[in-house]
């Protein structure tokens, strides 16, 4: 008797131990089907933190895999945890991690890449053939209250950066690589294409980079608004124009005070992802100028190409970012960018399919953040 209630309170404890090891997850298992679920809690292995995850944001990524269940050759064929935009509290380090302790606040880099092949050693790790990102199928998110990743893409945060403007890191980051990409330098004139959370940071980035003035098109007249709010030296709402309507409507929003100033904007930031965005983006540049493709929308466009040939337009993409987080990190530390009033929406885990619906169910909506703290 004495040996079966051994064995009864053994298993008891057992079971007890169990369930603390798991955690809140919130997993796509197809289109619409958003579950939270239990989970095993993961534990750090070489290399690599557990971490306490804080606060996730909601990226347009998250939104289609949502919706369509695929962006592109990227398919959700099995349960895949979401959330890449995230940040959250180191609460165990695994063997060799030695800039980082339990306690430490940090941001991730949701993307890890091989670190061997060519582009990797080249310093163009964003282009790894073998990069595993998270929420990209088939590769887990971080929309959970414990997530595992390698140290060297956690970033410790300053004191006083909080870790809800660490969650918007990530689509910081993205403007970083745009504006380096599209070789913003002190003085020039911008124009951003599209007033989504993207354009907004690309924004508030040129800024920082040294824009003279930056002008955001769109054609929503409330994003517009906030552009407004958040610096911008003009904008233009662009519906029902054709390309190069406006173009000119763009540039002519720099006003009268850069007559003196020769030619057309200088760069170009395109965050819509559309066609039409696309092909205004190289008509409203400067002859020298460059376009930067940032949006992602259908796989080809009709664009006019002897009209960026004559004038030596160049036109570059983008891809997510590399080496961008301590830029990134830099600039909110020194109060250079204020990402705080991009933040409209903030939901706990247990409503995060709310959350889902609300992103993108109103031109007010910006940035939702997700509190996975339970």
């Amino acid at each position: 008797m004495r040996r079966l209630l051994h064995e009864d309170r053994r298993e008891a404890e057992m079971t007890e131990m169990n369930s603390k090891e798991q955690m809140t997850a919130l997993v796509l298992h197809g289109v619409g089907d958003l579950r939270l679920e239990k989970v095993d809690i993961p534990q750090p292995g070489p290399g690599q933190v557990q971490i306490a995850v804080k606060k996730v944001g909601i990226c347009m990524s998250d939104v289609h895999y949502y919706k369509h269940g695929r962006i592109g050759d990227f398919v959700v064929d099995c349960p895949m945890t979401m959330g890449h935009e995230s940040s959250g509290v180191v609460a165990a380090v695994g063997e060799g991690v030695d800039h980082l302790q339990v306690g430490d606040r940090v941001a991730i880099e949701p993307g890890v890449p091989c670190r061997r092949c060519a582009k990797c050693k080249g310093g163009r790790y964003n282009l790894c053939a073998k990069m595993k990102f998270c929420a990209t199928p088939p590769v887990h998110g971080s929309m959970s209250t414990y997530f595992v990743h390698d140290a060297d893409f956690c970033f410790k945060l300053p004191s006083h950066v909080s870790l809800e403007e660490a969650a918007l890191l990530e689509p910081l980051a993205v403007a970083v690589h745009a504006v380096q990409r599209g070789r913003v330098a002190a003085g020039d004139k911008v124009i951003v294409s599209g007033a989504g959370p993207i354009g907004l940071v690309s924004l508030l980035v040129a800024k920082a980079n040294g824009a003279s003035a930056v002008v955001v098109t769109d054609i929503d007249d409330r994003r517009l608004a906030k552009a407004k709010e958040l610096g911008a030296w003009g904008v233009a709402n662009v519906m029902g124009l054709d390309a190069q309507a406006a173009a000119k409507a763009a540039n002519a929003a720099f006003g009268e005070d850069f007559d003196c100033s020769e030619g057309l904007a200088q760069a170009i930031i395109e965050c819509s992802g559309t066609e039409i965005g696309a092909r205004t983006a190289i008509h409203a540049a400067d002859s020298g100028g460059t376009v930067v493709l940032v949006g992602m929308g259908k796989p080809e466009f009709t664009l006019p190409i002897l009209e960026a040939e004559i004038r030596e337009v160049d036109i570059r993409g983008v891809f997510r970012y590399v080496n961008a987080y301590p830029v990134a990190v830099n600039l909110l530390a020194g109060g250079q960018i204020d990402v705080k009033p991009l933040i409209t929406h903030r939901f706990h885990i247990n409503d995060a399919v709310k959350a889902f619906d609300t992103v993108g169910g109103g031109q007010d909506v910006i940035k939702v953040l997700i509190d996975c703290e339970l």
